[in-house]
């Protein structure tokens, strides 16, 4: 696999990587974690047609299109580690005919991931924060929280949050999955990973089972080998030195491939397609600072290293007409970057 690395923009502390859909057309958005920082949005053949999203806030991680409503998504913003107390937040997002409009919704403290389930018509919000409190940036004495509410179609309204988890030391990890045809979310943290199934309706409970033990940083599920049952990789631990792909057997997660290089602060995880394929797209911060890919090919893991010295933080999966790229978030690069499948 080969791919063409198109560079969008030097971002310091380049820190999310997303993107949405606007009457059909494609746009990549890049975000920033430092405060007062830019977030820009890239559209057009070659990404080439910039515009400012916001430049008056930071500290984002997550931008998540809202369901049925172009050109709208939620993001969080303020989320500092170092800052006590915390000034995370939920804010929205639109573009109309004069740019961006930024609109705060709810204050969240040490918010860090988020999603957005649409099930029965139901829009529900569900907010991951990595700790309940921190008295310094390596505080790790309080637990984080899983919240979840219903988003009105009003956001202005305001959004009523129940707590769902507590206990959930580190709480960093996430991705969005299907569990028996069901929409669900798995959530990654020092006391292992959690699968959360939202209801079908209002009146409903939501399900939690906690599907794997262990200090796991970040999860991601892919079928890979094209054997029908997913695999999971994994961070370990937090913020890690170890990249695990398990699979299921004898009703158990089983360790079947360990990444062989040397890493430090793997940070960024998906499982994804390339170029009709599934794959694990992964990212460490230090040592290397690599993005890569790991397939399945002949029976055995393949890496392909797509570019090191990059760093990222976070990474998304962008399917165009013209093809597959990866948007990059390159934390230690101070970059955003598209990379191109073009073999």
């Amino acid at each position: 696999m080969k791919f063409e690395k198109i560079h969008l923009d030097d971002i310091v502390r380049c820190y999310c990587a997303s993107s949405l859909t606007i009457q059909n057309q494609t746009y990549a958005l890049f975000a920033s974690e430092n405060p007062q920082s830019e977030c820009y949005s890239y559209t057009g053949k070659d990404f080439s047609e910039r515009e400012v999203v916001w430049k008056d806030r930071g500290g984002c991680m997550s931008i998540i299109p809202l369901p049925f409503k172009s050109g709208e998504f939620l993001a969080v913003n303020e989320f500092y580690l170092k800052v006590t107390p915390s000034r995370a937040k939920l804010v929205h997002g639109r573009k109309t005919e004069h740019g961006w409009e930024i609109q705060d919704v709810l204050s969240l403290p040490y918010l860090h991931r988020f999603d957005i389930y649409s099930v029965g018509g139901i829009q529900y919000l569900i907010c991951a924060t990595i700790a309940r409190n921190k008295q310094s940036k390596e505080d790790w004495s309080e637990p984080g929280q899983i919240y979840v509410g219903v988003l009105p179609d009003d956001l202005s309204q305001g959004i009523e949050l129940k707590l769902l988890v507590d206990g959930c030391y580190r709480n960093h990890g996430y991705c969005r999955g299907f569990y028996r045809n069901q929409l669900c979310g798995y959530f990654a943290s020092d006391q292992g990973i959690l699968r959360v199934i939202p209801p079908q309706d209002q009146s409903g409970e939501w399900e939690v089972e906690r599907i794997f033990e262990g200090q796991v940083g970040e999860v991601a599920f892919a079928d890979i080998d094209g054997d029908g049952i997913e695999e999971m990789m994994t961070i370990e631990p937090f913020h890690g030195n170890h990249m695990k792909i398990y699979k299921w057997r004898d009703h158990r997660y089983v360790c079947d491939y360990v990444y062989p290089h040397e890493i430090d602060f793997a940070h960024a995880l998906i499982g994804t397609n390339l170029n009709g394929k599934p794959c694990f797209v992964g990212g460490v911060r230090r040592v290397q600072a690599e993005l890569f890919v790991v397939q399945f090919s002949e029976g055995t893991y393949q890496v392909t290293t797509v570019e090191t010295g990059a760093g990222p933080a976070n990474i998304a999966v962008l399917h165009r007409a013209d093809g597959d790229y990866i948007l990059s978030a390159n934390h230690t690069k101070n970059e955003a970057a598209v990379y191109k499948v073009v073999e």
